[in-house]
């Protein structure tokens, strides 16, 4: 079984994919933020200490899962990352880059500040933490690198010139370095999600006056029972699944999957 790291596994889509993984036998270390994370310092909740505790508690049922701290912006953090991995499990087999920001307006309100914050997290998050894994995964037999990105990376929609133009930006460089580390054996695949009721949707794309979260949530079930060609939202756990596929699926690299429901090619 491969040894696994997941970025921003600590909730969403990323726990989702943790699950996969651990459930199908795999050995998976969790980084997220925890501890660098301030409450209120972006407009949703992003993972604390107590979050990466939860996961680990939780997914430490299905299977062998541990978590350490990880800023995907700073390339000393995410070399850590890569050292708490091996040395905890022995090698580096699979790079899940999830760890991502959402920010809409715009253009002409929009912050220089966050601009910059989204494609550090976005775009360099995925430089710098492959870089880091790169000496791991040319060693492991099993090397594959999945690059969380969007359908908003392959389709731009107004207000969100940022996130999109930072998700295309993901999709391109998981091609580029597709055919850059395929000498290797290292596959590099991106994973494109539809709409998933996450926070980054809930209390962010899509807020609503509702405090109650099981009313929230059935509030952005019926939108999307309308939106979506299937019929209904994506989940976490579809997200796990089709990451897992391309991390595995040996012949398969530099593609850009979608799991959308149908809502694009």
């Amino acid at each position: 079984m491969a040894v696994v790291l997941v970025t921003g596994g600590a909730r969403g889509i990323g726990l989702g994919i943790v699950h996969a993984f651990a459930a199908a036998g795999h050995k998976v270390m969790i980084g997220d933020l925890g501890s660098a994370h301030t409450a209120g310092d972006w407009n949703y909740n992003l993972s604390d200490t107590d979050q990466i505790e939860k996961a680990i508690a939780s997914e430490a049922e299905v299977g062998e899962v541990a978590g350490c701290e990880l800023n995907v912006t700073d390339a000393d953090s995410c070399a850590a990352a890569v050292a708490a991995t091996i040395d905890k499990f022995g090698g580096l087999d699979i790079l899940i880059n999830n760890a991502g920001v959402v920010e809409t307006g715009p253009i002409v309100d929009f912050s220089e500040d966050n601009w910059d914050r989204i494609f550090a997290v976005n775009t360099k998050g995925i430089f710098l933490m492959t870089k880091a894994a790169l000496a791991a995964l040319k060693g492991s037999e099993a090397g594959a690198v999945v690059n969380t990105a969007s359908i908003a990376g392959k389709e731009g929609n107004a207000n969100m010139s940022a996130y999109c133009g930072s998700k295309f930006a993901a999709v391109g460089i998981t091609q580029s370095l597709a055919k850059e580390l395929a000498p290797y054996q290292i596959t590099v695949n991106a994973l494109c999600p539809g709409i998933v009721g996450t926070a980054m949707w809930l209390d962010h794309l899509m807020p609503s006056n509702l405090t109650n979260d099981q009313d929230k949530e059935a509030g952005f079930e019926a939108v999307m029972a309308q939106r979506i060609p299937l019929g209904r939202p994506q989940t976490a756990e579809d997200m796990g699944a089709a990451a897992l596929y391309l991390a595995t699926a040996r012949n398969v690299t530099g593609v850009a999957l979608s799991v959308a429901g149908g809502l694009t090619p």
